[in-house]
């Protein structure tokens, strides 16, 4: 039999193995907080002539209601249409004049303004950046205009067969929870949000406690603190934060069919599993490797190559400050549905009885921290790690940390883990209609 996932878990190993060395060999992070509160992350790399900033701040829609669902985002979004000084136009243009560009999106845990442009313009990028974060306009013909935008993205997501699935697979993980809702938000709440709710919105996020500003590139230190101190200082100290995210409930444990018109028929099965603060989050990520890590994973081997099963198949486990969702999917021709739902099923329960091996961790664990090394090669992705961790509470090292805790996972750690979280599975099969 061929693993045709053996040559990139090598690769990955590889770069595991490289980002494995010296704390010294990465360009030191520096961490300074503003008198009112404000965090800002340095990171002075001179690899490439490219700077990027990226500043979050904690919100997301883990923290909407069901009527405001969606509400970050638009927000973001709406933020990039005009500021006190430009137009969205303007504000392009001006990004553009640098090498460079803005961008701007809520997701689950938090928010971001982030930009990109040549190394020596670093200071108007930074300046740009704060001019989207402080002092956005928020045009009435404007918001319209993204509305309707969201509005299409919201509709492309719910036609698209996988996606459906998952945000299906999440109401069944998560109920009435957030977690259980999609970013972009629903079509019945992007309609009724008003400008008024975006103004309010914002002045509720926008507080220098909550917000992280990470900066990456052919910079200085120095400079870069005292021009965040002159572009944000002038904020006032918030208060303390108070927004709880509500409790999570039990996932249902049913089995959902939904038949509509697609190719492919979608077979999803989740659990839920633990925060990332918890000491078997690494095992629970290794385990999902095991599964549905590439072409080697215990899924594409046995359903895939050997009984022709998966057109696609994998594990999705995301980072959560919350309980995380652990969904197996697989895609699958109608006819071979029922055997496909029966064949995850099955190494899902297999994965219990018989313990990962020993080159099957060592491949799941070199198949992580080299995903986690090779999403971190950019100063674009550098700053998003840096600013996200640290805006959710988890510490600007954390990645790090979490490198060296995947190292140390076991296979007795594995076995733990599919124990404790792989009990009464949610199913979810989206079956093809003619």
């Amino acid at each position: 039999m061929i693993r045709l996932g053996l040559p990139l878990a090598s690769a990955l190993l590889a770069l595991a193995l490289t980002a494995g060395g010296s704390p010294a060999q990465e360009p030191p992070v520096a961490r300074h907080v503003l008198s009112n509160g404000l965090t800002v992350l340095v990171r002075e790399n001179d690899a490439a002539g490219v700077v990027a900033i990226s500043l979050q701040v904690r919100a997301g829609s883990r923290f909407e209601t069901e009527s405001t669902a969606g509400i970050t985002n638009f927000l973001h979004r709406a933020m990039l249409r005009g500021t006190a000084r430009r137009t969205a136009v303007q504000l392009a243009t001006s990004s553009e004049d640098i090498g460079g560009s803005l961008d701007a999106s809520g997701e689950v845990e938090s928010a971001e303004v982030r930009g990109q442009a040549l190394s020596v313009h670093w200071e108007t990028l930074l300046a740009l950046v704060a001019e989207v974060a402080l002092q956005p306009t928020l045009p009435p013909d404007e918001i319209e205009k993204e509305r309707r935008l969201l509005l299409g993205q919201i509709k492309a997501r719910a036609d698209a067969p996988l996606s459906f699935s998952f945000d299906a697979m999440l109401r069944e993980l998560y109920g009435s929870s957030p977690y259980g809702r999609s970013h972009l938000g629903s079509k019945e709440s992007i309609e009724r949000l008003t400008r008024d709710d975006l103004l309010a919105h914002y002045r509720a996020i926008y507080q220098p406690g909550r917000m992280v500003l990470a900066v990456s590139g052919q910079v200085e230190r120095p400079r870069v603190i005292k021009t965040a101190e002159r572009l944000f200082g002038r904020m006032a100290r918030s208060g303390s934060d108070t927004q709880v995210a509500p409790p999570v409930t039990e996932p249902s444990g049913e089995r959902r069919v939904i038949l509509r018109p697609a190719q492919q028929a979608q077979i999803l099965v989740g659990y839920l599993g633990p925060s990332l603060s918890d000491p078997l989050y690494p095992a629970v990520r290794v385990l999902a490797a095991a599964l549905g890590g590439g072409m080697a994973g215990r899924l594409f081997v046995e359903l895939r190559d050997q009984r022709g099963l998966a057109y696609s198949t994998g594990v999705f486990t995301p980072y959560r400050t919350g309980p995380v969702s652990f969904v197996a999917y697989l895609g699958t021709a109608p006819a071979t549905a029922t055997a496909a739902e029966a064949g995850i099923l099955r190494e899902l329960e297999r994965v219990r009885e018989a313990p990962v091996s020993g080159d099957e961790l060592a491949r799941a664990k070199a198949y992580v921290r080299g995903l986690l090394v090779m999403d971190r090669r950019t100063n674009a992705r550098v700053v998003w790690y840096l600013a996200f961790f640290e805006t959710i509470g988890a510490g600007w090292d954390f990645p790090d940390r979490y490198a060296r805790a995947l190292e140390a996972v076991t296979a007795a750690d594995v076995a733990r883990a599919a124990e404790r979280y792989l009990k009464r599975p949610s199913i979810v099969v989206l079956q093809p209609t003619r």
